[in-house]
């Protein structure tokens, strides 16, 4: 086994001009793209194998979507207990989660607990940013370039971008002429944002949008939310988490194993009933339960709400009528809730009181659908529609609302933004160019044409319908075990052969297609970027089943993928 080279890249910035000779050794053996949960398992992994690894991180810290992602409210949406590392079971005894819901903060000490438990820092570049990956056929590797305008070249690159870390970036005619504070959720300001007393608008009800919403709406002086399509939520019914903890800790083996082969991956019991044939009554207590209990489970209560509209409706009407019961104006109460697409079928958000704040006399709603935003002025946002009749004829249907901040909490460019935003080239078209009408991938783990390239949790596969923390560690296991049978067997090459990368492309959307998820215009279709393919993304056939596949493939020598 090669030595593994500390900390030796730091600064390294060699000849862009001058083209790796096809028998030089790479600088690395690997290079990781992101300092998130998942590249630092996947560093640590490769360096407990003796492999020379090295992390590119833009941020300043490790974290990930945690370290980028701190606007108000900002927390996870699986259980603390569960949304944690499940490699070594001394951290997992160790760590002790103070509520269900881990909140930010949390979740980057965690972090940055884990690089520092396992010193995985010192192999960790920070504030540089991945911009082009270049491979050499005939050397065999991969030349990494950065902003810095330094490159580096390993055998092997593993992006470990994240799902939802390239910001949408919607654009608002005159913004840039408002006077006030503008901040995204995606990059909010470190050092945070004094809101009290001002007069705050928010654009977007999405995960964020809530989270930000419920947050600060007890702090600003009036808030102004501006909704396009509203959201199905669940209450997290969050608290501390000691007993919680407690009890996972006497069977955290069984709780890994259960949530690993799980369609999940966390132990969400899932329903075995037809919501269609189920007594109306019956229905009602096992959806009661699962409100009680609060978080995503309720959209597993039965097995048919993702497949039959007439089951969807009945389960988006029970949480229509919760919306009803907490919202004290019914026409408000109306507004914000959905009935344009299938309950689940967009990501479901888990509520810390969103719908009550509407009852506080300074939060507003704008619905845009009905006054859609015109533009931005240097005092607010102005909505409304053209061509209104009214006594003194034809007129603009218009008003400015004025306020101190705008936060714009509009999402990301999901699944394959972060892959696209580099300019990756391989053996023929850009990954760009190949993915114009949507990802194409084998197991959502390698795409064809572009070898030695692994990505974690990718596209086409069950990562954003799944507990992130079961589908990285499973991605980063079976990347290394890869690169051991690689190494074992003299290898140096690896990448997906294009018949198994259609047929997998045509599984997961044949599978995408016998439910209701397509129906949505949600980030999992790429419905939110303009001009993006609308092409369901995730593999929803569920973790385990994903496992059992991946394990198979693994075990028949990686069939399905050209070895050379």
């Amino acid at each position: 086994m090669p030595d593994r080279l500390s900390g030796t890249t730091q600064g390294f910035a060699p000849d862009q001009d001058a083209a790796p000779h096809p028998g030089t050794a790479p600088d690395h053996d690997v290079l990781i793209i992101g300092a998130g949960f998942a590249g630092l398992y996947q560093l640590h992994r490769l360096r407990e194998l003796g492999h020379d690894a090295r992390i590119i991180e833009a941020g300043d810290d490790v974290g990930g979507t945690w370290y980028w992602n701190r606007y108000p409210g900002a927390r996870c949406d699986i259980e603390s207990v569960e949304y944690s590392y499940s490699f070594d079971p001394e951290l997992q005894d160790e760590w002790d989660w103070s509520e269900r819901y881990a909140a930010q903060p949390e979740l980057l000490a965690y972090a940055q607990h884990v690089a520092d438990r396992y010193g995985l820092r010192e192999d960790i570049t920070f504030g540089t940013r991945v911009e082009r990956l270049d491979w050499d056929d005939e050397a065999g590797r991969w030349t990494v370039t950065t902003d810095d305008g330094a490159s580096r070249t390993a055998r092997y690159v593993i992006a470990a971008t994240d799902c939802l870390s390239v910001p949408s970036r919607p654009q608002f005619d005159g913004l840039t002429d408002f006077a006030g504070e503008v901040y995204r959720t995606s990059r909010w300001p470190h050092e945070g944002v004094d809101l009290a007393g001002k007069r705050v608008a928010v654009i977007g009800t999405g995960s964020s949008g809530l989270q930000t919403i419920t947050a600060i709406a007890p702090v600003v002086g009036e808030l102004t939310v501006f909704q396009r399509t509203p959201s199905y939520a669940v209450p997290a019914h969050n608290g501390p988490n000691t007993q919680r903890l407690a009890d996972a800790r006497k069977r955290y083996s069984e709780i890994r194993e259960h949530s690993r082969m799980s369609r999940t991956g966390f132990g969400c019991p899932e329903g075995t009933l037809l919501l269609a044939d189920t007594p109306a009554e019956e229905a009602r207590r096992e959806f009661d339960t699962r409100w009680a209990d609060g978080g995503l489970c309720f959209s597993s209560a039965f097995k048919d709400i993702l497949r039959d509209a007439r089951a969807n409706e009945i389960a988006a009407e029970y949480v229509r009528d919760r919306i009803r019961a907490k919202v004290e104006d019914p026409q408000l109460a109306e507004k914000l809730t959905p009935r344009t697409y299938p309950i689940a079928s967009k990501r479901m958000c888990v509520d810390t009181g969103y719908f009550e704040v509407y009852n506080q006399p300074n939060v507003s709603l704008v619905d845009l659908n009905e006054q859609p935003i015109r533009r931005i002025t240097e005092h607010g946002i102005v909505t409304g529609v053209t061509g209104v009749m009214g006594e003194a004829g034809e007129a603009d249907d218009e008003r400015e609302h004025a306020c101190d901040v705008i936060v714009l909490a509009t999402g990301f460019d999901a699944m394959t933004g972060a892959l696209t935003a580099m300019d990756i080239r391989g053996t023929g078209p850009t990954l760009r160019e190949k993915w114009a009408h949507g990802p194409r991938t084998y197991l959502g783990l390698m795409s064809a044409g572009f070898p030695n390239l692994f990505t974690i949790t990718g596209p086409q596969s069950p990562s954003v319908l799944s507990n992130m923390m079961t589908s990285i560690e499973y991605h980063v296991d079976w990347i290394t075990r890869a690169l051991e049978h690689l190494r074992a067997h003299g290898l140096h090459r690896m990448e997906a052969a294009p018949e198994a990368e259609d047929n997998w492309v045509n599984t997961t959307n044949d599978l995408a297609a016998r439910t209701l998820m397509p129906q949505a215009a949600s980030w999992y279709m790429g419905a939110n970027i303009p001009g993006k393919q609308r092409v369901f993304m995730p593999f929803i056939g569920g973790v385990g089943t994903y496992r059992q596949i991946g394990d198979g493939v693994a075990t028949a020598h990686y069939h399905g993928f050209e070895l050379a």
